[in-house]
């Protein structure tokens, strides 16, 4: 073949005109992750960068927008109980996911209706094999 797909370097999701602070009281907020300087000329067009060691998470403008409702990235969280605890504590609709056992994966939306998978990173470790 001559060549690897050897990583992911970032998922970029969609927001509205206008949504940074939004963007910013979740991702960082909430989420934890860092805010990153977009360079130019993408600064200048709006929207946001935010990341965390290798998870980069990038949000860009789109005039006629609409919230990506099915296809979503999944983020592994180390003690994700303490998360799902503080965003309905946010009061920030925590969804469990169906397909997981419970306390190990959840969905929730950003501030945009975005969904976002939530995953035990303990449990995707130990049970990464019987995952689909």
């Amino acid at each position: 073949m001559g060549f690897a797909v050897i990583g992911l370097d970032h998922v970029q999701l969609a927001m509205p005109p206008g949504g940074e602070a939004a963007a910013e009281t979740f991702y960082s907020g909430v989420l934890g992750l860092a805010r990153l300087p977009k360079p130019e000329p993408m600064a200048s067009r709006g929207g946001c960068w935010f990341g965390s060691g290798s998870v980069a998470l990038h949000l860009g403008v789109e005039d006629e927008f609409r919230a990506a409702r099915k296809a979503h990235p999944a983020l592994l969280v180390r003690n994700l109980g303490a998360l799902t605890t503080l965003m309905a504590e946010a009061a920030i609709e925590v969804r469990p996911n169906p397909d997981q056992p419970p306390g190990t994966g959840c969905y929730v939306d950003d501030p945009f209706g975005n969904r976002i998978e939530l995953i035990d990173a303990d449990w995707a470790g130990a049970g990464s094999a019987t995952r689909g």
